[in-house]
């Protein structure tokens, strides 16, 4: 897979672990040739993962809203931009362009375009998975949140069709290659 779609946190008051995976995930896509597509800012993992991206080679797709060109919050490290109405239409160029979606630890943003991503895949838009890269743990309530909705019949076939989890970096270099 070649075009990575990232939906993670904009936040730089996180626990600095993160920010260290991000920029380690940003040198590997660099040096395995990957597109990073993500929402375009120039804070958090977002510039994180995109700096340390660039440094290597890799190429940068920016995918901006409106408000974040407006309040001057657009990453430096864009080879590529497209341009956002809204949140919704930026989700819905990032699922066009990527051939994966990859979740780093995030908040209600991050949780937003992971529901829209599977929601589109379970009433049959798409075929792509979401990838949890799950630090420190990050993601485990979510996924237990999921095998509840399946025991309890909410989910009308299994979830695990539209997710992938990643405990460890090999594990999610693994999935990405």
């Amino acid at each position: 897979m070649d075009k990575i779609a990232l939906f993670c946190s904009a936040s730089d008051a996180i626990d600095p672990i993160y920010m260290k995976k991000a920029k380690e995930l940003g040198a590997w896509m660099g040096e395995h040739h990957k597109w990073l597509i993500y929402g375009g800012s120039n804070t958090g993992l977002m510039e994180a993962v995109a700096g340390a991206a660039k440094e290597k080679g890799g190429m940068v797709m920016g995918v901006v809203p409106t408000k974040l060109e407006e309040r001057g919050m657009v990453s430096d490290k864009l080879d590529v931009t497209f341009r956002a109405v809204n949140l919704s239409d930026r989700k819905d160029i990032m699922l066009q362009e990527a051939e994966v979606m990859l979740a780093l630890p995030g908040g209600v943003g991050t949780l937003d375009e992971v529901f829209h991503v599977m929601a589109s895949a379970t009433i049959g838009y798409h075929g792509k998975q979401v990838i949890f890269y799950n630090v420190n743990g990050f993601w485990d309530d979510i996924l237990r949140f999921f095998d509840k909705l399946e025991t309890a019949r909410f989910a009308h076939r299994p979830l695990k069709r539209y997710y992938k989890v990643a405990d460890t970096f090999e594990e999610l270099t693994m999935l990405l290659a």
